[in-house]
């Protein structure tokens, strides 16, 4: 789906991020990857393409406009384009609702998820603007309904508000071809959720099946969705086959909450 197409990937770590750029190079693409730490950023590429002929990375923060123009520029340098940008970093560590809010801590979520996001997009508008091509958020279900297991009214509020700046973001570009739409995860099986299962099992002194067995027990299907999941709808909206959709945010979630 994405043979000779170059996808710029941030947040890409032992997760999500790692699962969208495997996809992408299953499907024939570029991958330039992008986070925080260089030494996972190394690791990450030296297991995903060992040969080092298709990736490319660069340790970005999002918060940092100039680190986010270096990688855009280091696509366009490496492979002379860019045909789609997979939104994957994040600060998802602020935990706690409005009564505990230290509201310093969500302004540095809001400036990272949502800030951070516009600003990598901004930096990737030039390439992307000279053929068209995809831009792809990564949400959350949380945005939608509240999760009764835990509180995140800040990593809520922040992809809330993405998915509000998706549709301006879809009107806006959609007339250089580029199309914008939200993957919203649900419980989604992957490292963050594996520690979650662990740590309430520890707490609760039960077998991590039976945490595991609540969580799914909330789904429509039998199993929670993984990673790998939520990465081929990502790869699927980064693709051509997706062309006339935009402004669009798909839940991928084994049917928990269905809209």
């Amino acid at each position: 789906m994405l043979r000779g197409r170059t996808v710029l990937v941030s947040g890409v770590g032992a997760g999500l991020g790692h699962q969208v750029a495997s996809a992408v190079l299953r499907e024939g693409g570029n991958a330039v990857l992008g986070a925080r730490t260089p030494e996972k950023l190394a690791d990450a590429a030296a297991r995903l393409d060992p040969g080092g002929g298709r990736t490319a990375w660069r340790a970005t923060d999002i918060a940092d406009e100039g680190a986010c123009a270096a990688l855009a520029e280091l696509a366009v340098e490496r492979f002379g384009r860019i045909d789609a940008v997979v939104h994957v970093a994040a600060l998802d560590t602020c935990f706690g609702g409005l009564a505990d809010a230290d509201f310093p801590t969500w302004a540095a979520v809001l400036d990272v998820n949502l800030l951070g996001t516009l600003r990598m997009t901004r930096a990737c508008l030039p390439a992307l603007t000279a053929r068209g091509g995809s831009v792809v958020v990564i949400g959350t279900q949380s945005s939608v309904v509240a999760p009764s297991q835990v509180q995140q009214a800040a990593y809520a509020a922040s992809k809330g508000a993405l998915v509000s700046a998706m549709y301006s973001l879809a009107r806006e570009l959609g007339p250089h071809r580029i199309r914008v739409n939200t993957v919203q995860p649900g419980w989604m099986w992957g490292p963050p959720v594996q520690a979650f299962v662990q740590l309430t099992a520890q707490a609760e002194g039960v077998p991590e099946g039976e945490v595991l067995g609540r969580l799914a027990e909330r789904m429509a299907l039998p199993d929670l969705a993984t990673d790998g999941d939520v990465a081929e709808a990502v790869v699927f909206l980064a693709s051509d086959r997706a062309r006339a959709i935009t402004g669009q945010s798909l839940l991928v979630n084994a049917g928990e909450v269905m809209r």
